[in-house]
């Protein structure tokens, strides 16, 4: 075998359907595109929810809710997970996301009471909720607020 005769398998390739070329092709006169109207011209393409010059769905239903594009989003993590870390070590976002603790973003990182606390640790974070600023020093440790 050389070069020069391959070919693709049997069946693997298929020839291009050639509307427009008589009767015989069973796709003659009118190509399979039916007889006149928008839709048998070369170049149509409809919009996404035309509706034929109705008025579409989408503005005949009203608009609903508010979005606030001030919005601020916190990844969370609650006390009871620290007790993975050593006691006396600093926790910072950084070490709680090499920890599993955190998803991966670029959003500030909030403290949740939920839990108990066993051991001293410095906290770092954005924010902290009351609980958990009052477990973690009634465990012995410190809270730190980042950009305060």
């Amino acid at each position: 075998m050389r070069l020069h005769e391959l070919k693709p398998a049997a069946g693997a390739r298929k020839k291009r359907r050639r509307v427009g070329r008589g009767p015989g092709s069973g796709l003659g006169k009118t190509s399979g595109r039916g007889h006149k109207g928008q839709k048998s011209r070369t170049g149509y393409s409809s919009k996404r929810g035309f509706e034929g010059g109705q008025m579409p769905l989408h503005r005949r239903l009203p608009k609903r809710g508010f979005v606030n594009i001030f919005r601020k989003t916190h990844r969370t993590v609650n006390v009871d997970r620290f007790n993975r870390f050593e006691a006396g070590s600093l926790v910072t976002p950084e070490s709680m996301m090499e920890a599993g603790l955190l998803k991966k973003g670029r959003e500030d990182v909030k403290v949740l009471g939920n839990g108990e606390i066993n051991i001293s640790l410095t906290v770092r974070a954005h924010k902290f909720t009351k609980t958990a600023a009052e477990k973690i020093e009634a465990a012995g440790g410190k809270i730190e607020l980042i950009g305060a």
